[in-house]
């Protein structure tokens, strides 16, 4: 294990990480063990254990998802534009290496196709083989992987798919160009004619420029837009915000979310999902 890490530190004999939010902000945890520390050529990956979260996928120094409360995200960003797209047979994932969110909606039998883009694959197989409460040790043969960048992907294709979700992390680094407007612009014409979009647009509590900016870009694409919101724990201000952009549907089918053996989303979820709080209907 390296501690020459700015993010991990000793205390009184306990391992620490420590995350900065945009130096503002420091969330500490208190780890048990390192299961998994390897660099690849883009970001440093870890799985370390933690006391109140157990497992969690650590990028950089960035939480990214855990064994706790991964499930919110992934099942938010999957079902809530699942169950609005009538039949989506063909979908894209750009990002998601933990694998949470194929899994989700490899649980639907009408889906026929999974494109999973993910810029590193070390992550992908550390979270396989070491966070399966997550990946649910994914093996589905509908899921292609694709170790690529998700941007120029995306932008090779043109009316291919029914749904793509953007399971992208923090707009700093390589994930920067995953909020720009010429992105959003590629995955609108690498969908169908009746196609949707979905990413997650970060806080509205300390992130509310990055949430706002992805609302209006998106906006002046798709005819029908609309932004929920998930509590994830774990990630900064806990309130998260999701958009989607859709160019004929937008009205959710809530009985698709039935028996699919989630832990967070349910039919009255998906039903009120779209039910936001005041302060940021004031904002958009």
């Amino acid at each position: 294990m390296d501690l020459n890490k700015p993010y991990l530190s000793r205390k009184n004999g306990d391992l620490w990480l420590t995350e900065d939010e945009y130096d503002n902000l420091k969330v500490s945890y208190r780890i048990k063990d390192v299961i998994y520390d390897q660099k690849s050529s883009c970001q440093d990956v870890m799985i370390l254990d933690s006391y109140n979260f157990r497992r969690m996928l650590v990028l950089d120094g960035v939480v990214q998802t855990t064994s706790v409360d991964g499930h919110i995200y992934n099942e938010m960003i999957s079902h809530v534009p699942m169950s609005i797209h009538p039949n989506p047979q063909k979908v894209l994932i750009i990002g998601g290496g933990d694998c949470g969110v194929a899994k989700e909606v490899a649980k639907y039998e009408g889906v026929e196709h999974i494109d999973m883009v993910e810029i590193d694959e070390l992550v992908v197989k550390a979270c396989i083989e070491h966070l399966p409460e997550v990946s649910g040790r994914l093996a589905d043969p509908r899921v292609h992987y694709i170790f690529d960048d998700g941007v120029k992907f995306a932008a090779s294709k043109k009316k291919e798919y029914d749904l793509i979700i953007v399971d992208s992390s923090d707009p700093i680094g390589p994930a920067k160009v995953l909020f720009e407007q010429s992105f959003y612009e590629s995955l609108h014409e690498a969908l169908k004619d009746d196609g949707m979009m979905v990413c997650q647009s970060q806080s509205p509590i300390f992130h509310a420029d990055v949430m706002k900016q992805s609302y209006k870009r998106i906006s002046g694409l798709f005819p029908e837009v609309k932004m929920y919101t998930a509590v994830v724990p774990t990630y900064p201000g806990g309130l998260w915000s999701f958009t989607i952009g859709s160019k004929q549907h937008i009205k959710p089918n809530a009985s698709k979310v039935r028996d699919k053996n989630t832990k967070y989303v349910n039919e009255q979820i998906v039903e009120s999902c779209f039910s936001l709080p005041q302060f940021i209907k004031e904002m958009l």
